[in-house]
């Protein structure tokens, strides 16, 4: 679903123009669609898993982020080489999911009958390195904010910054959910 605050493409079961699969939600009475909301769930979320591929072969990590509303944008760092960037080099294109609020649902005896009370998010876009040195340094602000749960002058050591490498997911597209 598009929402209008936002520069989110719609979803549409089926493959888009660009050849993706964008799906539609099953349970319409489940979906978030107050981009409000949306933007708060990202905002309060300490941690993203993001699915990447490389060939056939699938990559899920969870990893620490920032969210910035205003440039519809998730912020992670990583270390200079490893897994994560072997894939996101191969392929840019990433699933991700943000969840809040999980709690089961029980169902005395039943087993099958049992749930989970959830919200989540489901979203696409592209994973680009940010190697400015200012909008690295402006990306990790946005980080350390959101895992931090404050604003602060965040300083960063010269040393361990040049360790680090710092990377944008552009979100493309997104959709909510909620059993609560």
């Amino acid at each position: 679903m598009s929402y209008s605050a936002h520069s989110w493409e719609p979803s549409r079961r089926g493959e888009s123009q660009d050849g993706c699969y964008n799906p539609i939600m099953r349970k319409k009475e489940r979906e978030i669609v107050d981009p409000e909301r949306l933007d708060e769930l990202l905002s309060s979320a300490r941690t993203v898993r993001v699915g990447m591929a490389m060939g056939n072969e699938p990559y899920v990590v969870p990893l620490s982020f920032g969210y910035d509303p205003v440039q519809q944008q998730l912020f992670v760092h990583t270390a200079k080489e490893g897994r994560k960037i072997d894939f996101v080099e191969a392929n840019p294109r990433v699933c991700f999911e943000v969840e809040g609020h999980v709690a089961p649902k029980e169902a005395e005896e039943q087993g099958c009958a049992w749930g989970l009370a959830f919200e989540s998010i489901i979203g696409y876009g592209n994973m680009r390195e940010i190697t400015e040195e200012e909008a690295r340094v402006a990306a990790l602000r946005v980080f350390m904010r959101q895992q931090a749960g404050r604003d602060a002058e965040w300083t960063f050591v010269p040393k361990v910054l040049a360790m680090t490498r710092v990377w944008a997911i552009e979100i493309e597209s997104m959709t909510g959910k909620s059993s609560i």
